[in-house]
């Protein structure tokens, strides 16, 4: 369940100061907002969302963008997005409240989880979503009641090992049993309209995209043959990479073969894809305070208001290693540990980090935090989750002042 709070307006910064370059935010603004809000923060710049859609939109030309939710399902970010004419992926019941509440017209969604309960069916379908996405015969068997609403995707299994998160090691069928399915879900009453399927989170190169959209090809051509209703959308998934400590593709290049093998799709197929770390993971940052410091075993350690039970939950859930830096200016540095709030001992960010001497009240910033970060963060030991702090929900030229926006 979302946390859910009363939200506060407040007018900080003027635009041409914080909207010069994605969440880049100087460190007198941080600090700024820090003694404002207090910590530990989440600060989410919407301009940055619009920045990463636009790029991976000009990366796949004609290619409808669905936002997954899961990174970062954060109203600010919804609504960002369906002003710049985005689509959107959900999993469940709060994910479609989320939308419907954001005033998302239904169509420009489909409901993607393939295992689902049958609240969560007809939920979604409530709503007037009616696309799904099936993988195995006893899904197909819950839309037989209702056949006459919903329509599905069939998600085909390619192994990706070289992603950092091997997706389809837990769902996805076997190429070989595709047109089974189809004629299961025909012997129902159910369409299908299509295929789709997920390389893995954080993919390092291009080619299991590839590899997977020429099997598609290859299987829609055999459905026809086994005179099967013609499929008409593919869902490529995402997965597309982003820089944390190491440098990836950029976009436009990982693409460009992504591209290429699209084009041997006919060319009544519609092409979706589910972008959630590329547009969330560059557009926010964390900001923690040191609560602490001891010198243990020659190192100093920092315990900050922030963990891996908070912000930092994506190291232990989505093995990610974010980009962190002290707020303070010095040219001496020391072997350092970062440590979260909690009482347990795993709670620990980062054990192998040169810092600054830090003092109790230092500020600490994470970047590249925005996925899989808040969104899986706990309240464990009663360390609350940090505060959402949203930055330029209006577009950079809009001439309008930025606003900001706190949210629990």
């Amino acid at each position: 369940m979302l946390p859910r709070a009363a939200v506060q307006s407040l007018s900080l910064f003027s635009s041409d100061k914080v909207n010069e370059s994605s969440i880049t935010l100087s460190d007198e603004e941080i600090r700024s907002l820090a003694a404002r809000f207090g910590s530990p923060l989440l600060v989410v710049d919407c301009e940055q969302v619009r920045r990463q859609y636009h790029a991976l939109k000009a990366a796949l030309p004609g290619v409808d963008l669905h936002y997954a939710l899961k990174p970062l399902p954060h109203v600010a970010v919804v609504a960002c997005l369906r002003d710049e004419g985005a689509f959107f992926d959900l999993a469940t019941t709060g994910e479609v409240e989320l939308v419907k509440a954001a005033g998302i017209a239904p169509d420009r969604c489909i409901h993607t989880h393939p295992i689902k309960r049958d609240s969560d069916i007809r939920d979604a379908l409530r709503y007037g979503v009616n696309t799904f996405v099936v993988d195995n015969p006893e899904e197909v068997k819950k839309f037989a009641r209702y056949r006459k609403r919903a329509e599905l995707l069939v998600r085909v299994s390619f192994r990706s090992p070289n992603a950092v998160c091997d997706l389809s090691k837990k769902f996805g069928c076997e190429q070989g049993a595709v047109l089974s399915l189809i004629e299961q879900a025909r012997a129902l009453g159910v369409r299908v309209r299509g295929l789709s399927f997920h390389v893995g989170s954080q993919a390092t190169e291009p080619s299991k995209y590839v590899e997977a959209i020429n099997a598609c090809v290859g299987l829609y051509g055999e459905a026809l043959l086994a005179g099967l209703p013609a499929l008409d959308v593919l869902d490529i998934g995402g997965g597309f990479p982003v820089s944390y400590n190491e440098a990836v593709m950029p976009i436009d290049e990982f693409c460009t073969p992504i591209r290429a093998a699209l084009a041997h799709l006919p060319k009544h197929v519609r092409v979706i894809a589910e972008p959630g770390r590329f547009i969330a993971a560059p557009a926010a940052i964390s900001v923690s305070t040191v609560m602490g410091k001891a010198k243990r075993n020659g190192s100093m350690w920092y315990y900050l208001d922030d963990g891996v039970y908070g912000s930092y939950s994506g190291q232990m859930f989505d093995h990610a290693k974010y980009p962190v830096r002290a707020l303070k200016e010095s040219t001496e540095l020391f072997p350092s540990v970062l440590a979260g709030p909690t009482c347990d001992s795993i709670d620990v960010i980062d054990d192998n980090i040169m810092l600054p001497e830090l003092e109790v009240g230092d500020l600490v910033v994470g970047r590249m935090m925005g996925a899989y970060t808040w969104a899986s963060a706990t309240d464990f030991n009663f360390f609350r989750r940090a505060k959402v702090v949203v930055v330029n929900e209006a577009p950079a030229d809009s001439g309008r002042v930025v606003k900001l926006k706190t949210h629990r």
